[in-house]
């Protein structure tokens, strides 16, 4: 075997034997058999690596033990082969490949390793096995043509990525992965201390805190391909652990931040995937975005825009519509072009996911048909409501119109997913289309769903727009429980110096200025209900750096993933992560996470409150 491994340094890619000066010369290759084809008295064996494939040539009348050996070789088997590099016969090229005009007639065969039959077939470019017997064998799905594509374009665009932020004059640092626990959000996944006795380290969600530091640290232009950890409930963009293109900058404005990093992403997408996005991408505000779409992540690849109806509830005589207004709720119409061919059933079954998914009370229409409206409510529509109803919101014979009325926690969240429902039943998304925004202007604070006491909208770090910075201030240290309504307006009118960047309705980006002084930041925390003892408990060190000449700095971190996923058409994440975790949060292939040795636990001082399983030894 050692006289093999000899071979090795000869060894020529798939790919590079399309170069002219190899052809009719001897050349080496290794790879994995793919495909066998017995032609008797001829083998022609599909050698397989990362750059491609070629066929190899085994003639009996050549060399029978070679045959002979051939005959003995499956799929996913090993091997080393020389042999001369020749043109295919005009019928026997195979234009679905680059190699197709090529052949090599083999003079030489190694079998480095034999493979046992894989679980699933590894030939086709669609899933044919269950994801979860795939992740089972992710070593086996990793060599099939999309995970290799996945994997070859993520390195690109991480080299690219890397390339331009170097010409930029970034420098690439590293920040810690044991962190001290600051929830921004989601659940820490937290490590326990072996030395120090019932403290623990976190994994971090964001570098968030470390990057600030550094540019306190006179870095003024820092990024990283980070490793990020949330425990929170998985979906198909998200995952326990994840990648993001981080970036932190000083002397910066909101401008400046926003046009350097949208040039990044698009020239990378252009290069890696061929993408073009016209620049400079349009800039839409947290509240248009709600008002015309319904979401702050808004897919602007098709219209159907909502259309504002509160005022005109009160021209009919509909009491759903009158009493979400009277109630300071929204009335909104969503038409749908085309949308009368809908059946009473599937209107039905849209009504009962609005009402499932969404809360939402029911799903008022209204069809324009040949002859005027169609719909139980059109009673309560006078001529000159019906007329004002066309007016405003354009639909034409054979739309139909979908209402939401109540809250705006509701009625957003309904249409936002009926719009995108819709526009996927009647075919008005163009899934070779791209589409990027720009969302700005974001509030400040939001009132948590829980208490319906002011919460941060990001993070606590993010600066207020100058203009509204004074609100701020003049807040800062009157009671949060006892704010007037007057006040509490104003706070939540505040607005923040963050920005969002959404592509085909995902947000695949975001970052904001930070606060720098530590007046502003103790302001924050106060309205934030965050004791000075807290933060300094949690944010003490970041709070003391601040003191010490902080910079005016801010970033945004782009989420390589998710980016991946939409540039490769993937239906999921996990389709463009190599080892990823499913739904479960559980790693199929290697049983993690798994229960760990009682002795390993007492060396940590920790007892699990879950009954350990008796060891059968």
């Amino acid at each position: 075997m050692s006289a093999t491994f000899s071979l090795f340094s000869q060894r020529l890619s798939c790919a590079e034997l399309l170069l002219p000066q190899y052809l009719n010369q001897e050349v080496t290759l290794a790879g994995w058999v793919f495909h066998h084809r017995d032609q008797g008295g001829v083998i022609f064996i599909d050698l397989r690596d990362r750059s491609g494939v070629m066929q190899l040539v085994f003639d009996l009348s050549t060399n029978k033990e070679l045959f002979r050996q051939a005959e003995e070789l499956r799929s996913e088997d090993v091997i080393l082969v020389r042999g001369v590099l020749r043109k295919r016969d005009v019928d026997s090229i195979n234009p679905k490949i680059r190699t197709g005009e090529l052949e090599v007639l083999v003079r030489e065969l190694h079998v480095l390793n034999k493979s046992k039959p894989s679980p699933f077939s590894l030939d086709t470019y669609e899933e044919t096995a269950s994801e979860e017997l795939r992740l089972e064998y992710r070593y086996l799905d990793l060599r099939r043509l999309p995970m290799q594509e996945a994997i070859a374009k993520r390195h690109e665009f991480t080299h690219y990525i890397r390339n331009f932020l170097v010409q930029n004059g970034f420098w690439e640092v590293e920040t810690p992965i044991l962190n001290k626990s600051t929830p921004e959000g989601a659940r820490d996944f937290l490590v326990p201390s072996r030395l120090h006795p019932g403290s623990f380290y976190a994994l971090p969600q964001s570098p968030q805190i470390f990057k600030q530091i550094l540019m306190v640290g006179q870095i003024e232009r820092y990024y990283q391909i980070a490793r990020c950890f949330r425990d929170e409930d998985l979906r198909k963009d998200r995952q326990p652990e994840f990648t993001q293109i981080d970036l932190e900058m000083s002397f910066v404005n909101q401008n400046m931040l926003m046009e350097l990093s949208e040039k990044m992403i698009l020239s990378a997408l252009k290069e890696v995937f061929a993408i073009e996005i016209p620049s400079p991408l349009p800039r839409l505000s947290y509240k248009e975005a709600l008002e015309n779409y319904g979401t702050d992540k808004p897919d602007i690849r098709f219209g159907m825009k909502l259309v504002e109806l509160g005022d005109w509830a009160y021209q009919t005589e509909f009491q759903v519509f009158r009493q979400a207004v009277e109630k300071k709720g929204r009335l909104k119409a969503l038409v749908v072009p085309g949308g009368a061919e809908l059946s009473r059933k599937e209107i039905d079954e849209l009504t009962h996911w609005v009402m499932q998914d969404f809360k939402a009370k029911g799903l008022a229409w209204i069809k324009i048909g040949e002859e005027g409206f169609e719909s139980l409510i059109t009673k309560y529509l006078s001529e000159e409501a019906q007329r004002e109803l066309l007016q405003r919101s354009g639909a034409q014979k054979g739309d139909i119109i979908f209402f939401g009325a109540g809250s705006a926690d509701i009625v957003f969240p309904t249409l936002s997913a009926l719009r995108l429902k819709m526009a996927e039943r009647f075919g008005l998304i163009n899934p070779k289309q791209y589409a990027a925004l720009w969302v700005v202007d974001f509030p400040l604070f939001e009132l948590d769903s829980q208490t319906h006491l002011p919460a941060s909208m990001h993070h606590p770090f993010t600066a207020p727009q100058e203009e509204d910075r004074p609100k701020l201030l003049r807040l800062k240290d009157k009671p949060i429980e006892r704010l007037s309504q007057e006040d509490l307006e104003d706070l939540l009118s505040i607005r923040s110096q963050a920005y969002d960047l959404v592509l085909n309705g995902v947000e695949i980006g975001g970052g904001s200025l930070r606060i720098y002084d530590n007046e502003l930041q103790r302001a924050v925390f106060h309205l934030l209900r965050i004791s000075e003892k807290e933060a300094q408990d949690r944010f003490g060190f970041l709070l003391t750096a601040l003191q010490y000449g902080a910079p005016p700095h801010g970033g945004i971190a782009f989420g390589l993933d998710r980016i991946l996923m939409l540039a490769l058409g993937r239906n999921s994440i996990r389709e463009v992560i190599p080892f990823p975790k499913t739904q479960k949060g559980t790693c199929l292939m290697s049983q993690a996470p798994s229960r760990v040795d009682e002795l390993q636990l007492r060396e940590i001082h920790i007892k699990t409150l879950v009954p350990t399983p008796p060891n059968p030894g």
